[in-house]
């Protein structure tokens, strides 16, 4: 319980009207797209600018209160719940300015509260490109996506967004402003701190301002789908495509189980009947896309899809893409409670996971549709329950510790681009070291001695 004394602190800080004390208002930020169990923080507090933001930072530290950075909350690993010990959730969504788009040295410096397609959009107003594109990129923000090292369907050929993290300044717990990176394309001055910050999901320090590196869009793209009547037909294809040395901006597969979801959903003319498809699209100069298409074709009619559909135009390209934006939502209409993995393989890798998902559905008798970055190796599949059936969700979590345990076998990773939050952090020293499980914490505990910033995320116990 917060003193009056304190909560009129933060009052005099951000102002009264960013100051959110009651049960409702602090019920709303108890909890984020994870399935996990809600906390009510102490308090909400809504800072609309850097002086303000710098101060209750330093206001937290200074009583103890551990601090929760939110954007939009759209994070799958339980990275904005709030601590338990009078946590305090910081909102980000009064952060919200584009600072510069520098057109002639490609970059842009933004607040963390800055949401994602609005920034891709005001870009490509520019005649320029932001590549990461999560797929909550409607509502996510930027310093969410920072923070949680956010992926995307183009994460293939563009990688992920600390990709794109030139620089930044953060507070410190101290509330001090560090600043770090550069507007340079090289920039080797120092540690590269930005590279520390980016996937730390609030644990090492709060952004100010991120500098984010743009490039000229592609001149040419086109897309297309392959059918299959076998999974593993669909996963040699996506092998075949990368030993082709064709490397597509998104490589995308989708189970039966999903597409028939989806298919109920959009009505895209998904072919249900088959085992998977492929969603590909490559993109570059109109001679290279015309040959990489080629290939793609090429490449898919020796690994035996059934069907191969060119988008003829944009509309029928973007018919593809929103059925495949559309996989998660439309798995989430079927049951109300839908648990969302992250597991990650080597491409070579993914008939094996998608076998032992199929199998391990079975084996605990529950609904799981996959769909995924299959050419990053990166698979979404994704639990459909009802939370509220107890013996069906101990049936789930049992499912899930075993998914894991055989991504991890397969020498994959917990996570392509959800970030591990408090989801999957009893995994991490399996997946890595105790070794490194104790630089981390030492790391933290140098930055953050009273560990303030973002408690019990990614290292489990701290």
């Amino acid at each position: 319980m917060l003193s009056e004394s304190l909560i009129k602190e933060f009052k005099s800080i951000v102002g009264d009207e960013n100051v959110f004390t009651t049960e409702a208002d602090r019920q709303s930020y108890s909890y984020d797209s994870a399935v996990l169990e809600p906390v009510v923080p102490a308090l909400v507090v809504r800072p609309t600018n850097s002086e303000q933001l710098g101060k209750v930072v330093a206001l937290c530290n200074e009583n103890n209160n551990p601090i929760t950075v939110r954007g939009a909350g759209t994070n799958l690993s339980g990275g904005t719940i709030p601590d338990k010990r009078d946590g305090i959730v910081v909102l980000t969504n009064g952060l919200n300015k584009i600072l510069e788009i520098n057109e002639q040295d490609l970059y842009a410096v933004v607040q963390p509260g800055v949401v994602t397609a609005k920034f891709a959009a005001e870009v490509a107003k520019r005649g320029l490109f932001y590549p990461p594109d999560p797929g909550s990129q409607a509502v996510s923000t930027l310093g969410g996506n920072v923070a949680e090292n956010a992926g995307g369907l183009r994460g293939l050929k563009y990688g992920v967004t600390k990709d794109y993290v030139m620089g930044m300044e953060f507070f410190d717990v101290n509330g001090q402003l560090v600043k770090t990176g550069s507007r340079t394309v090289k920039c080797v001055t120092g540690y590269n701190l930005a590279g520390l910050m980016a996937a730390s999901e609030g644990t090492l320090g709060v952004f100010n301002e991120i500098i984010l590196k743009l490039t000229p869009p592609p001149a040419a793209s086109k897309a297309m789908m392959a059918v299959f009547d076998d999974v593993n037909k669909a996963s040699e294809a996506v092998a075949g495509i990368i030993a082709a040395h064709v490397v597509p901006c998104t490589l995308e597969f989708m189970d039966q189980a999903c597409m028939r979801y989806v298919e109920d959903f959009t009505k895209a003319g998904l072919p249900v009947d088959s085992a998977a498809i492929l969603l590909i699209e490559v993109d570059g100069h109109p001679a290279q896309v015309a040959d990489e298409a080629e290939t793609v074709v090429k490449v898919l009619e020796k690994t035996g899809a059934t069907k191969i559909v060119v988008a003829k135009d944009a509309a029928e390209k973007l018919k593809l893409w929103e059925a495949r934006r559309n996989a998660l939502p439309s798995l989430a209409r079927a049951r109300p409670t839908t648990v969302l993995e992250d597991a990650t393989v080597p491409r070579s890798q993914i008939p094996a996971m998608v076998a032992a998902i199929n199998n391990i559905a079975k084996k605990y008798d529950i609904q799981i549709g996959t769909f995924g970055h299959a050419g990053d190796g990166n698979l979404h599949p994704t639990i459909l329950c009802d939370k509220r059936d107890t013996k069906e969700f101990h049936r789930v979590e049992a499912a899930v510790d075993e998914i894991f345990d055989v991504a991890l076998s397969l020498k994959g990773t917990l996570s392509g681009e959800h970030g591990i939050g408090m989801a999957k952090s009893k995994w991490m020293e399996k997946e890595t070291s105790r070794a490194t499980i104790e630089y981390s914490l030492n790391m933290k505990k140098a930055i953050d001695p009273k560990n303030i910033l973002n408690p019990g995320k990614i290292i489990a116990g701290r």
